[in-house]
């Protein structure tokens, strides 16, 4: 698929960060001085499927619904996140043939804050289970930005907000959840 077909099928480019944050009010605050579009605090219930590569999952929020499948590394620290991004209406039979055909993999719950400063989106999250994290997705939603840029933007964020090289996650929520999981039973 070539670069064209690639965005309008609904696919994207994001460079993005997680991590945890000493203290995410003082990030917001931050975050605040630049004068964000606050797009709003989400409820935000994303339930992960098995599937064979990448991650499915779907996100049912106030805000935000949408069906997610995207692929990336487990390193830490700013990393490219190939997405396709499908957004639907608040419906019960989406899920429920997903679960049916794919098998529940885990179900991550949170409350997230949203900015957007341009091309760039700020998640404040407290995670169910998991703690408080901030996230940072530079986005290129039609290949005009670049891999090159979208790095810039990340590691621009990286500093504003006070992230240290040891606070970033490698994995997804889910996959941080799992893991608290497994060490909950063993």
């Amino acid at each position: 698929m070539n670069a064209s077909a690639t965005y309008l099928a609904g696919m994207h480019i994001n460079f993005e960060f997680k991590a945890r944050h000493q203290s995410i009010a003082e990030a917001e605050r931050i975050l605040l001085q630049h004068n964000p579009l606050f797009v709003g605090e989400d409820h935000q219930v994303d339930t992960y499927f098995q599937v064979p590569n990448g991650r499915l999952k779907l996100r049912e929020g106030n805000i935000e619904q949408s069906l997610i499948f995207y692929e990336r590394t487990n390193t830490a620290g700013a990393k490219q996140s190939n997405v396709t991004l499908y957004h639907h209406q608040a419906d019960e039979a989406l899920k429920q043939v997903l679960l049916q055909a794919l098998g529940e993999k885990v179900v991550v719950d949170k409350r997230r804050k949203i900015y957007f400063i341009d091309n760039v989106k700020f998640h404040f999250d407290r995670v169910e289970l998991l703690g408080e994290f901030v996230e940072v997705e530079a986005i290129d939603k039609d290949g005009s930005i670049g891999v090159e840029k979208l790095k810039e933007q990340c590691k621009h964020y990286q500093h504003l907000l006070g992230v240290r090289e040891e606070d970033f996650e490698a994995g997804s929520y889910s996959d941080l959840l799992l893991a608290k999981k497994s060490s909950l039973t063993n």
